[in-house]
Formats: C-alpha cells, structure tokens, sequence
C-alpha cells in the first residue's frame, strides 16, 4: 500500500466549499494586496497565540529576517541559533550581515541545548532564536532565563509548531508567544498551511509591530512616503483567506496528529534498534514531524522505497557542515549530537487523517 508523507487533500476535501466561498470573496473585493482577509486573519491568529499583534509576510524565513531587522540586529552581530535545523533559520541571521553562533542540541528532544547557550556568549551577541523542532517547544524557560541575564532578545522560530504549548508555572502560553517575536510559516505542509508560501510575524511589543508593519511593506508609512529601507514581504490576500479557513481546523488537526503518533508509538515501543519520540514534561506536542532515530538507517528507507512508504530525512547535515557555512570556521566534530542525530533521524509519514493501517503496515 502505497503511503505518502503527506497527504493534504482529505482536509483540503473537507474545508472545500468554505474555501472556494473565501477565494470568491477575495476574488469579488480584489483587495489582493494587505485586504480585509490579511486583516482579520493577523487579529485572529494574534488572538489564537495570545499575543497583542501579528503580522503577515511572505514567507517564515521572511519572518526571521524582518524580526532581526526589526531588533536593530546589524553587521557585526551574533545571533545564536541551534545547530541542527531547517536551514532558512541561519540564513535570516545571514541575510542582514549578522553571524549565526550554532549551538548544540539536546539528545532527546533535538532542540537546542540551554546549557551549551552561556558558553558562546560574546559582548556581540544580540539575540537568540530557539526553534521549536518538528512541533514540540524548547525548552523556554530556561531560555528566557539566559536572555535576560544578559539581555539578550528573544526570537522564536515557531514554523513548525502552530498549537504547540508550554506550561510555565502553571499556565499554558502557546509556542512564539513568549519571546519578543514568534515567526512562523505557512508552507503547504505544515501544521497551519497555506496553497502556496506564506508566514507570520506575533509579538507583544507594540513598537516592533509598528516597525515591521513598514518593513514589510518598502518602509511606507503611507502610499508615496518612505520612512525605512524597506521590503516587499507582504503576505497574500487569498493565502490570507484560505487561512482563515484552516485555522479554525487547526487544533482538531493537531489532535489527529497527536492520535496518529501514539499509535506509532505503541506499534514501535518494542522493535530493538529504534528510538522514538521523547515529549518533554510541561508541553504539548504537535507532530509536525514523527521522527524517529536508527542506525539503520539505511536499510530502512531502502526498504520503505519498496513498499513505496514516502519517508524523508529533517535533516541529513548539520549547519555547521554545510558548505554554504564553511567560512565559519567549524568542523566535523564540533556539535556530536547534532552530528549523531543528523545520521540517524527518519521522519516517517504524517499527516492530519493518516489511517491505522498506513501506519501499522
């Protein structure tokens, strides 16, 4: 039987009248560009993260590098960033001239490693960017914690954690809601996911908002006035309204999800060699990504080829390996976990209606 990795179109065939009607209504407005749609959807995913404002942009590596502007983060600074993640998230840290400081992660949950943090803080460091890896939140608090010894700010890289939560002394905030910005995507595959690219800035700070209301829009304050160099990284209108849609389905979505890895769980607990998922106390998990780790690797996916089972791997090389980064003076060697999980990790097929015998078989 042949299974996908993801497989977006029973959801798509369940929310179809209501998107085809919110397409329509774009369609009759044509405010294509910052419309009624954009506007409702920023107050109500900024409602949805409990935060004051949000901001839609073009895309989540968007967000990262309008949130790093947005901080004053210029040439010369350092940005610490974990070192085994999706690319895009030292790139933003590149792109304004700034130098991304990778950090280890943690063997269990794969994000980034608080107590490896202090150890590359420099007087350059401005900020830090935890990514909440695969859907299940870093470690926060800890974080936090860091950030204000030595006041540093706090960027979370939230694109593949949509609903995911964390409960600090006793009270469940959402994932990119407590630092001083949370990005996220909306890439077609994630969580919370759009019909092309899109993403989203939140944040509780009203003069950032402000600020990156112009960024993303060539730095007007109105039609013909300019008051920053900026950029056009606005997100759609119609990706917008197709949004609007999904996010009322978001965490029903996440809870199939969340069903669909138990299960693999439970089918996986006893097979030697495979280690599956560690959920941290005090969060909730959203499953963008069921990964799983083996040593044999290999020999899995080959197998899985046969069977036509789509698996895929996030991801085979660490940062601090990629060549895109080799002017930054690391080595194989540096980040171990990074580089023994970058070996191992498999991410198997999920998705939101995924069925029992597509995972048990």
């Amino acid at each position: 039987m042949r299974v996908p990795f993801c497989d977006l179109k029973i959801q798509h065939r369940e929310i179809e009248k209501e998107i085809y009607s919110a397409i329509r209504g774009v369609i009759e407005r044509s405010d294509f560009i910052l419309g009624k749609d954009l506007e409702l959807l920023e107050k109500e995913f900024a409602r949805f993260c409990g935060v004051k404002y949000a901001v839609g942009v073009s895309s989540g590596t968007d967000a990262l590098f309008l949130s790093l502007l947005s901080l004053g983060i210029a040439e010369g600074d350092e940005v610490i960033v974990p070192v085994f993640t999706y690319i895009a998230t030292a790139l933003a840290v590149s792109y304004i001239g700034a130098r991304p400081v990778f950090v280890d992660i943690r063997e269990d949950t794969y994000n980034i490693d608080p107590q490896k943090i202090e150890e590359v803080i420099t007087a350059k460091t401005k900020a830090i960017i935890p990514v909440h890896l695969y859907g299940q939140p870093a470690d926060m608090e800890r974080i936090l914690e860091i950030a204000r010894n030595y006041n540093l700010k706090v960027i979370e890289d939230a694109c593949q954690a949509h609903g995911a939560r964390i409960n600090i002394d006793g009270k469940w905030k959402m994932a990119g809601g407590l630092g001083d910005i949370g990005c996220f995507s909306f890439y077609p595959s994630k969580n919370l996911g759009g019909m092309g690219d899109g993403g989203m800035i939140v944040t509780n700070d009203r003069t950032i908002y402000k600020k990156i209301l112009m960024l993303r829009d060539y730095g007007r304050i109105s039609k013909y006035i300019h008051k920053l160099i900026g950029y056009n990284c606005r997100l759609d209108t119609l990706q917008a309204a197709i949004l609007r849609v999904k996010l009322k389905k978001l965490l029903s979505w996440n809870y199939l999800r969340q069903e669909a890895a138990t299960r693999y769980d439970r089918y996986l607990k006893n097979i030697e060699g495979i280690i599956t998922p560690y959920v941290s106390k005090n969060i909730e998990h959203v499953y963008h990504i069921y990964a799983i780790r083996t040593k044999f690797r290999k020999e899995i996916l080959e197998e899985f080829k046969k069977r036509k089972i789509y698996a895929l791997v996030h991801y085979p090389l660490a940062l601090h390996l990629q060549p895109a980064y080799r002017d930054l003076g690391y080595k194989k060697g540096d980040f171990p976990v990074a580089e023994t999980v970058s070996k191992e990790i498999v991410s198997l097929p999920m998705f939101p209606y995924i069925t029992d015998r597509q995972i048990r078989d």
